[in-house]
């Protein structure tokens, strides 16, 4: 997720490229000059514009697995696409799988604009795309896997769609837990960087605990929250 702004030089204005109605609210595709934009019950999510935070989310999770061969990555939220595009581009992941809740964004990606960014993932034999809830499903599932990437919201500090701050409670961080190998690794993707959040994660057990920052020419960098389950 980026911040963009609807005014910008040379751009003119965003144009409208699908509207829909989903399970959880309103879902909008629009195109802002070159970039694509998605946009949730009215509040911006994530354009093309960058992609490098999607892309750090992953390396970083993979790097810290060490050597471990053939890993099953969980990418948390499809977005435009950058984390699985990245993902799949890198021939040490053995599994991907992503969760994404909105069938638009899905459809978007599988036969619409944003398929020129995520169509050679979609096809990678590796991928496997899961149309429910994250929250739900870590709660749920009876899969494990090596390293979730999460990036469903804006952050720990900062969410914009109800329900998904239980994902960076102590519950929902013991519900990552569960789901995750012994040695396997959780980032978290956040606008701006959370002490509080580091903090949860030592206090429910995660080991290695670090952010990794973005650089930015100006304002708070975005983040990528890494911790390791113990074992």
């Amino acid at each position: 997720m980026t911040t963009a702004y609807d005014s910008v030089p040379g751009y003119g204005s965003p144009v409208v490229l699908d509207r829909r109605e989903g399970p959880y609210g309103e879902v909008v595709l629009r195109r802002h000059g070159e970039l694509l934009q998605i946009i949730a019950n009215g509040c911006f999510l994530m354009d093309t514009s960058d992609g490098r935070s999607e892309r750090l989310l992953i390396d970083a999770a993979r790097d810290a697995l060490g050597s471990r061969p053939a890993p099953h990555v969980l990418i948390g939220g499809l977005g435009v696409g950058f984390s699985l595009a990245h993902a799949a581009a890198d021939p040490r992941w053995g599994r991907i799988t992503v969760v994404e809740r909105e069938p638009a964004i899905v459809e978007w990606h599988r036969s619409g604009p944003l398929s020129a960014l995520s169509a050679s993932a979609l096809a990678d034999p590796r991928t496997a795309i899961v149309e429910t809830d994250l929250v739900a499903f870590v709660n749920e599932t009876c899969a494990t896997f090596d390293a979730l990437c999460l990036d469903i919201d804006n952050g720990p500090d900062w969410t914009v769609t109800e329900g998904n701050d239980s994902l960076y409670s102590p519950a929902g961080l013991a519900s990552c837990a569960r789901v995750l190998r012994p040695g396997g690794v959780l980032a978290v993707w956040s606008a701006q960087p959370s002490p509080e959040f580091e903090r949860t994660l030592w206090n429910a057990g995660f080991q290695q605990v670090r952010t990794e920052e973005i650089p930015v020419a100006r304002g708070v960098p975005d983040v990528v929250h890494l911790a390791v389950r113990p074992g």
